[in-house]
């Protein structure tokens, strides 16, 4: 059983969160951004992972401090549940529909933190998630988890949808790394280490 929990507390934000990355896609989330929590969802639901997060979050500023810290949280956590990464495929890749949208989200689970985002978005907001936050999500995930990761928008016009594909995208990507093969003897990498 991969799991992780951790508790972060600051003076912008506080935290908990428990992770099992061998879910079923079951979630407690609370974030205070209601957008995001439907975000987070469908990420664990098409992931397969079991999250449990709180975060009370200085939302009287703005979602910056909340969206950033539980981006770090869950890499630090998803990071935490790999332990050694020992026989994971270490790739995923998802083309990822949602009606008129199309993205594409490959991921590498190298060690080596990354991030290339191209997705231009025709709106300030989702619901009440500023849409310039996801970049600092996926930023903060990808630097903490130790993870490269290439967001591509390939068709798309309604913003909703957009975000959709790309966390749907997301879980599904991060499930097909994070599989086990009987095939691979220690790491997947010709130096040996990860």
């Amino acid at each position: 059983m991969r799991y992780a929990k951790i508790n972060r507390k600051t003076t912008e934000t506080e935290i908990t969160l428990s992770l099992q990355i061998d879910g079923s896609g079951k979630t407690e989330i609370e974030s205070g951004i209601g957008f995001f929590d439907h975000m987070l969802i469908l990420f664990c639901k098409h992931g397969l992972i079991d999250l449990n997060l709180k975060c009370n979050g200085d939302l009287e500023v703005d979602g910056h401090h909340t969206v950033e810290d539980i981006g770090i949280v869950l890499g630090e956590a998803v990071k935490q549940a790999l332990g050694k990464k020992e026989g994971i495929l270490r790739y995923g890749t998802s083309f990822t529909p949602m009606d008129e949208a199309l993205t594409m989200v490959s991921l590498d689970i190298s060690g080596r933190p990354y991030l290339c985002l191209e997705v231009p978005f025709t709106r300030e907001y989702v619901g009440n998630f500023e849409t310039e936050l996801l970049e600092e999500f996926l930023r903060a995930f990808v630097y903490n988890a130790g993870i490269t990761l290439h967001v591509i928008l390939i068709h798309g016009e309604n913003n909703h949808h957009i975000m959709e594909s790309i966390f749907k995208g997301l879980g599904r990507a991060l499930d097909q790394a994070i599989t086990v093969s009987s095939r691979i003897e220690g790491v997947l990498s010709s130096k040996g280490i990860l």
